[in-house]
């Protein structure tokens, strides 16, 4: 009796629950680095208003570029995971390509493999 190949459902939801994840990790760097960009508009705006002094303000800037720096660089990592992830993704579903099956009085087999065979030597 011929089967044909069936995907394994469990395998493919952990490769797109990973995925999701590693999107809402990127998500949450995004946001945490416009909240950073917020807060230091906030701290430039509060100097203009005569606020806080200018000397503060510089105090600051070091901090905001090495934070900014570190979500940038965590981005940049998170995208990297993504695309392994991916790779993962595309190598699974390589996986899924249908068996080649003959059809016969007899029955049905899995296809010879000839055909592809005989392409390769012409090439």
């Amino acid at each position: 009796m011929a089967i044909e190949k069936k995907m394994d459902e469990y395998s493919y939801e952990d490769i797109v629950k990973e995925l999701s994840a590693v999107g809402e990790l990127i998500r949450s760097h995004q946001n945490e680095k416009q909240s950073v960009m917020n807060d230091f508009d906030k701290e430039r705006q509060r100097f203009h208003a005569g606020i806080i002094s200018r000397s503060a303000l510089a105090s600051s800037i070091p901090n905001v570029r090495k934070l900014l720096g570190d979500l940038d660089k965590a981005i940049r990592q998170d995208i990297r995971d993504i695309h392994k992830i991916a790779l993962r993704t595309q190598k699974f579903a390589d996986r899924q390509s249908p068996k080649s099956f003959r059809v016969t009085l007899s029955g049905l087999r899995l296809g010879s493999g000839k055909a592809k065979r005989r392409r390769h030597r012409k090439r």
